[in-house]
């Protein structure tokens, strides 16, 4: 029998009447962003949108879909952890969603455990008080399907790089969830000013930061999480540096400043890949494209690199891939590309 692949996706709550019905069929498994954490509990008095899911089951019947929590920059998370009390809020105010709405579990997203890089709340016990809270919510999840007869799904986002691992019980935490969906994007560009690929697959030679998606999969095996419960990320937008030395076409060259966020793959379609003086380059050892006009660099996803992705999910025995973010892409070209990679 052929695998059933993940081929999940992050909508925000704006762009949830938007996702058209032959993209809600491609889809296993929406991520709603975000709830926040306010006063230890899930809170969604902000989203505006969420009776448009009672479309997308209709469009799709099997669409799972997950309320994602948190973000980058969402505090509330290592408060709300620290107590019993805390944790058994966060857990009621999730049944709470689970009963109202048709939504089938919790992501969370916390950015991160025991970090306080993103300008939130951290402590050294979040390591621990991570593996309590989601111990809470399984159980309570666990509860409320003995009452109805279904299995409700708890999954988190993660940081695809040693630091994640070092500030969470990966191999304790890992028996809460259903699955885990690495953010394998970002890894190069929000700080560095060493230009690179910033989702790509493997390491290639040259590259001093040899973090990849190949790179965080051994990582999170490593520190005890089983093969079929990792997802992998894929970015549908794109990471930019200026002042780029016209060498190697401007991979791995040191510039003036760190990355920023790049085109979304809509604009790159429309106005960069192979236009306006960009030229598409391809790294076979990354397993990547990128973009170069001899003076800003470029690192994207593209049609060629997620069937590697793809390729390498079935190979290695992993659950699938989940993208940020839909409306970064409406091509549609990149969720096509997934969809036709894990179920071809």
């Amino acid at each position: 029998m052929k695998p059933n692949y993940i081929t999940a996706g992050y909508v925000g709550d704006s762009w949830l009447p938007k996702v058209r019905e032959e993209d809600a069929l491609k889809l296993t498994h929406l991520n709603v962003a975000f709830g926040h954490v306010v006063d230890d509990g899930i809170s969604i008095r902000h989203l505006k949108h969420l009776e448009s899911l009672n479309t997308l089951k209709r469009y799709n019947p099997d669409l799972v879909v997950l309320l994602s929590v948190g973000g980058w920059s969402a505090g509330g998370f290592s408060e709300a952890a620290s107590t019993a009390e805390g944790r058994k809020r966060m857990a009621v105010t999730a049944i709470e969603i689970l009963r109202r709405y048709p939504i089938d579990g919790i992501d969370l997203d916390w950015e991160y455990p025991c970090y306080g890089v993103a300008g939130i709340a951290s402590s050294p016990n979040d390591k621990t008080n991570f593996t309590l809270l989601l111990q809470e919510l399984r159980e309570a999840f666990d509860r409320l399907g003995e009452e109805t007869g279904r299995h409700y799904l708890l999954t988190i986002a993660a940081g695809a790089d040693q630091y994640y691992i070092d500030g969470t019980e990966m191999d304790q935490v890992q028996r809460y969830l259903d699955f885990i969906q690495l953010m394998t994007y970002d890894m190069r560009g929000g700080f560095q000013t060493l230009t690179g690929h910033h989702t790509n697959l493997h390491a290639s030679t040259g590259d001093l930061f040899r973090i990849s998606v190949d790179a965080s999969v051994r990582m999170f095996v490593n520190a005890g999480v089983p093969k079929e419960k990792l997802v992998i990320g894929a970015a549908f937008y794109s990471r930019m540096w200026k002042s780029v030395p016209n060498v190697n076409n401007g991979l791995h060259q040191m510039t003036g400043t760190s990355g920023g966020y790049g085109p979304e793959f809509t604009k790159l379609a429309e106005a960069y890949i192979d236009k306006n003086g960009f030229t598409r380059y391809w790294d076979d050892e990354a397993k990547a494209p990128f973009l170069f006009n001899g003076e800003s660099f470029i690192t994207y996803e593209d049609e060629e690199s997620l069937r590697h992705k793809a390729e390498f999910v079935q190979r290695e025995g992993l659950a699938g891939i989940m993208f940020w973010e839909y409306k970064c892409d409406t091509t549609y070209r990149l969720l096509d590309a997934m969809h036709r990679g894990l179920h071809k």
